[in-house]
């Protein structure tokens, strides 16, 4: 298999975590699971830079500021450099711009091998695994569901309203063997 980087992108509880973790346990290589709550909760909770970063109001939009670019900028590098010195990555994201997002993130990966990975997820099943998430904003799920995939361009789709983590796995596994 000569893919570097595994880029699945859904919005809010569609199943893009749930989905990796399945994939990673198929692929049999160490693969790192590296995805957007893992920055998101890199970054500070309180002082004059968590302002600055990233807020999720009550409506369910999110808002990302001046440093939040930066530091996603270098998030992905670091990404990049992870899947350049040989180790795998599964990059679960949610690209809120749609294609910008998949523009500026293609661009901190060029050169590597990248399957491009849709996660979709009816809007109605995503809300209703918000609403059991303490953790997750009201509104953020039907928000995402269609907004993240405007003008990205996928090498595969899955659909996990319509099948399990496993079996979507099981698909971005056969797109992988095919490459």
């Amino acid at each position: 298999m000569s893919t570097d980087v595994v880029v699945l992108n859904g919005g809010s509880s569609s199943g893009t975590t749930t989905v990796a973790r399945a994939l990673q346990g198929m692929l049999d290589d160490a693969w790192l699971l590296l995805g957007v709550d893992d920055l998101v909760d890199a970054l500070p909770r309180q002082g004059p830079g968590a302002a600055a970063t990233i807020t999720f109001p009550p409506d369910g939009s999110v808002q990302v500021g001046p440093v939040f670019m930066r530091v996603q900028e270098a998030w992905t590098a670091g990404i990049a450099a992870i899947a350049r010195a040989g180790v795998g990555v599964l990059v679960d994201d949610v690209l809120l711009g749609g294609g910008a997002s998949q523009a500026r993130l293609a661009a901190a990966l060029s050169g590597l091998d990248v399957l491009w990975v849709g996660v979709r997820c009816d809007a109605d099943v995503a809300a209703a695994r918000e609403a059991g998430r303490p953790d997750r904003v009201r509104g953020m799920a039907v928000a995402q569901a269609e907004a993240v995939h405007r003008g990205v361009r996928y090498d595969v789709e899955v659909d996990t309203s319509r099948a399990s983590p496993q079996d979507c796995a099981r698909v971005v596994l056969a797109a992988l063997a095919g490459r």
